[in-house]
């Protein structure tokens, strides 16, 4: 099970005088991850690199910053595939000591920064939600709504018409199972209407 984290944790080490202020944060996507590197570098202007990670879904990225290839962010994607993570940004601060570490050296660092921050973290399941819409008649009303907390399911909205209009959201292990409850109990009745791939 993916999880993700309850708040951004923090670490930094010294080593040979090279300063790695490491920093592992919840991020939606891309996009987010960009924005929030850029305001790093924008923070932290006299540092040599801002090396990152990226674990969101299809959108898993690493940068090196000018470290050499392999050295920082494919590292620090590891330490985040290894905890099982999901929707987190790993950034490392690198203030160049003068003394040079090394391809080993600069692995080992990176991998540090980000594991030791880690440490810290509190970590949450991520719970994948679906969300479900029908028509149900007026009846079912009550029952349904019993229904719903023993399917960990949310009540977005309801609109009364000729029946009811309900729009709900759930985790999707329990989708199938709470549309085939209503499905018996409304005998025939309930009326499934399809979500827009972007209503999710």
């Amino acid at each position: 099970m993916p999880y993700a984290l309850q708040a951004p944790v923090h670490s930094e080490l010294v080593i040979k005088k090279s300063r790695f202020i490491g920093c592992v944060e919840s991020v939606p996507d891309r996009v987010a991850a960009l924005a929030r590197v850029a305001q790093l570098r924008a923070g932290h202007p006299t540092a040599t690199h801002v090396c990152w990670a990226l674990m969101a879904g299809g959108q898993s990225a690493a940068n090196d910053d000018g470290e050499p290839g392999g050295t920082a962010g494919r590292p620090m994607l590891e330490v985040l595939r290894h905890q099982d993570l999901e929707g987190v940004l790993a950034t490392v601060v690198r203030y160049y000591g003068g003394t040079p570490l090394g391809a080993g050296g600069l692995v080992r660092a990176y991998t540090d920064a980000v594991a030791q921050a880690l440490l810290q973290a509190e970590k949450v399941p991520v719970i994948r939600t679906t969300t479900l819409r029908c028509v149900i008649p007026y009846a079912l009303e009550g029952w349904l709504r019993r229904e719903l907390e023993a399917h960990g399911a949310q009540l977005l909205e309801a609109t009364h018409g000729e029946g009811v209009d309900i729009r709900l959201q759930l985790p999707q292990s329990q989708a199938a199972d709470l549309t085939a409850r209503l499905n018996d109990a409304g005998q025939g009745k309930v009326q499934w209407i399809r979500q827009d791939p972007g209503a999710d």
